[in-house]
Order: C-alpha cells, then structure tokens, then sequence
C-alpha cells in the first residue's frame, strides 16, 4: 500500500505572513500518477519537497501508505526523487551512477548487477552502461537518472519537473516514455510541472495549485471541461480559454451584435449585471456577425491557426482557431461566433467561481 496524504499540511518559512503551501488536503493514490501544476512560485516543488521530507511540515501531517512520516527523515521514507538536473556523478559510469544508492545501502553485488541491468532494459540504456554522463545526450542523461530511481524499488517515484532542461522536441517523445514507463511499474508517483501542457497529457489526475493553495483536482478531461474557477479556467489549455466579462442582456449576455445564451441557474447565481464568459478557442469562429475584433496576429502551425485579434473593452487578445489552409490577413476586421453554447463556461466577475453546471 503506497498512497500518499497530505492531511492540513502546511508550510510557512520563516519571516513570511503567507504560507508557501496552505493546508492542501489531497491524497494520492496507490498506483497513480498525480501532477501537481501552477504557475512559480505556487508552491508545488515544496509540496513535494514536503513529501520528501526536504522542507518542514508546520502545520498538519503527511502519510505514505498508513505511516505518518511527517517528522520521519528523508532517507527512511521510501522515496526515490529525480530532479531537473539530473545529478548524476560525473566520474561513475551509468551503471555506477544507477547503482550507486544501492551500494551505499550494503546491497550484494550480484543483486545491483542484476537491478541495474532489468531497470537499464526498461529505459533503453543496456548499450550505454559503460559509459560516462559527458558521453550521453539530455534524454540519456534523464533516463539514466530515472534508472537511479527505479533500481531502488521505493513506494513512491518524486520528480521535480525532470523535462525542463530538454529541448521541445525530446520533451514530448521523453513525456510519452515517462509515462508508459510509470504505467508499466505502477508505481504511485507525484511529479511536478509548470507546464499544463505536459501535466495533461501525463497525469491520471492534475492538482492545480495557487499561492500555496489548492485550487482543484481532478483528471485531465474534467478540468479542461469543468474548471471550478476563473484561476483554472485560465491556466488550463493551450492557447488559454478567452475569458470575457460581458453584461447579462435578454436571457443571455451582450456577445457584440448577438446575444449568447446563459442557462437560467447560471444567471440566477450571478452575484452582479455581468458575467464573465470563458470560450475555448477552438469553439470560435470567424462569422458575418458576433464579436467584433480586429486581427493582430495569426500563428501558423501546420495543420493549425490562430488568430488574436483586439476587440473593445478586453485589455487581452480574443484567441479563436481558424482554417489554416485560409487564415485571415493581419489588420482585418471581422466578427467571431460561438460554434456550441453549450461548451461556454460561466463565471462570477466577483468571486471567480464557477456558475451552473
């Protein structure tokens, strides 16, 4: 049994009025791969320096499986923890450097060869364990620091944003690795990103955090679906959902010439004569009537455009996709419809939270 239980648990540093993380109450459970994800400095790295036992816990407790670990030290915990630089010893060659921990921990020999050799078969290094970390690409290197993970067979894996020092392309096809891997292990890990991108397409679940508070959790489809705040909304989804406070007009709210429509409980829970409408990009379009927006700019990106345009009384730009086989020209002025109402989302402009469904 390897879950993991953040009960209440809280760090403030020392000299701070505002804690780093801020009672979060999220458990993890045995076999899953959680993804905790915000923007810097919303404390995700010291939650999970926190389960590692790197940072203090000032306030509530921390459990792997039925332990509390809270004051237990880093090395009784059962973790194995990759970082985002690798770490690994120059000097030692990769199966040195894999099977180091375990040398340390007075294992036989022939049980690290035989570690070394299984985790070096998972990850595609059994051709490089004679060599040195300088004679390895950045993917080699991070899969090396994997293998120095995996050999040590703990209850749960901890990475701390492992992919950034990579470049765009080996991070996708590494991303894709990682988590066939975790999948293949089952072991429960807890992995750290600042990239939602790359925290949807990896985690079971997702943990968005915010100022050290946990803001929702939940698997990657229902928080693209139903995010439960304005924070989410907009953090969630590349390009970001288009968030646009309109006033409530007829049944609906004001969309330029139309009126887009707003479920009744929607409206009814509005705390004020505006409501802030979030619409994905790719549930606009281009149209004889709506929102009327001038365009700035238009991505090209193969099989996909975007265009972001400027429209009165929004300080940021609309976001809409549109057909990349005939974008539109920089500088014109159109309009953007609503392709599905029913895929609006619908804000309080005072709380930020969730209206309706």
């Amino acid at each position: 049994m390897s879950r993991v239980v953040f009960d209440g648990a809280t760090r403030l540093f020392p000299g701070q009025e505002r804690p780093a993380v801020d009672h979060i109450d999220l458990e993890v459970a045995d076999g899953e791969f959680l993804v905790l994800v915000g923007p810097s400095g919303c404390g995700k790295s010291t939650t999970l320096r926190m389960l590692a036992g790197l940072e203090d816990v000032d306030a509530g407790r921390i459990l792997i499986g039925d332990r509390d670990v809270t004051g237990v030290p880093p090395k009784e915990r059962d973790i194995a923890m990759v970082f985002q630089n690798y770490a690994l010893y120059p000097h030692m060659t990769v199966a040195e450097n894999m099977g180091f921990a375990l040398r340390i921990a007075k294992v036989s020999k022939a049980d690290i060869t035989t570690r070394v050799a299984e985790a070096a078969d998972l990850l595609g290094l059994t051709d490089y364990l004679d060599r040195k970390p300088k004679a390895l690409s950045g993917g080699q290197r991070q899969r090396v620091a994997m293998g120095r993970a995996i050999v040590r067979s703990p209850q749960v894996f901890l990475m701390d944003e492992p992919l950034s020092n990579l470049d765009a392309k080996l991070r996708v096809q590494t991303r894709t690795q990682l988590a066939a891997l975790q999948r293949r292990l089952g072991t429960t890990t807890v992995y750290v990103t600042h990239d939602q991108v790359e925290a949807m397409t990896m985690g079971d679940r997702v943990a968005v955090l915010k100022d050290g508070v946990l803001q929702q959790v939940a698997a990657p489809r229902e928080l693209y679906d139903r995010p439960v705040n304005l924070f989410v909304a907009g953090f969630m989804g590349s390009p970001a959902m288009n968030l646009l406070e309109l006033p409530v007009s007829d049944g609906g709210v004001a969309f330029g010439s139309t009126i887009l429509p707003v479920p009744r409980e929607a409206l009814i829970g509005a705390s004020a004569s505006t409501i802030v409408v979030g619409v994905r990009p790719e549930n606009l379009a281009i149209a004889p009537e709506g929102l009327p927006i001038v365009v700035d700019v238009v991505e090209e990106l193969g099989s996909d455009a975007y265009l972001y345009g400027r429209t009165d009384g929004v300080t940021t730009p609309v976001v809409a996709r549109t057909d990349w086989r005939n974008p539109p020209v920089k500088g014109t002025p159109t309009h953007l419809a609503v392709l599905d109402p029913e895929a609006v989302h619908h804000f309080d402009p005072r709380t930020g939270l969730r209206l309706g469904r």
